[in-house]
């Protein structure tokens, strides 16, 4: 099971604010969430084959492309933001 600790450090990673219910409730989701995946570390898959034709060798992914650029539609999207510079949404720098 993970300590407090833990589950606080990662909360702080994720951005999240829990108070301490949410910790020890976090605590609990978390170890069942790492039993289950040890659960399938556990699964013997070495007599499995893959179907070549099954897996995707390409991309398929859509095009990013802008749905609408109206002005209307981007001054809307900028009245949102908690904070923005000249036509750009600002956020926090997260890479230093």
């Amino acid at each position: 099971m993970l300590t407090k600790e833990e589950v606080v450090h990662i909360a702080k990673l994720a951005r999240l604010e829990l108070t301490d219910q949410e910790v020890a409730k976090m605590q609990k989701d978390l170890a069942e969430i790492l039993e289950y995946i040890d659960q399938l570390n556990k699964v013997d898959v070495s007599e499995v084959e893959l179907e070549k034709e099954k897996i995707i060798s390409e991309n398929v992914l859509r095009k990013d492309v802008p749905i609408s650029q109206s002005p209307e539609t981007i001054e809307k999207m900028l009245e949102q933001a908690p904070e923005r510079e000249g036509g750009h949404i600002k956020v926090k720098e997260i890479l230093t």
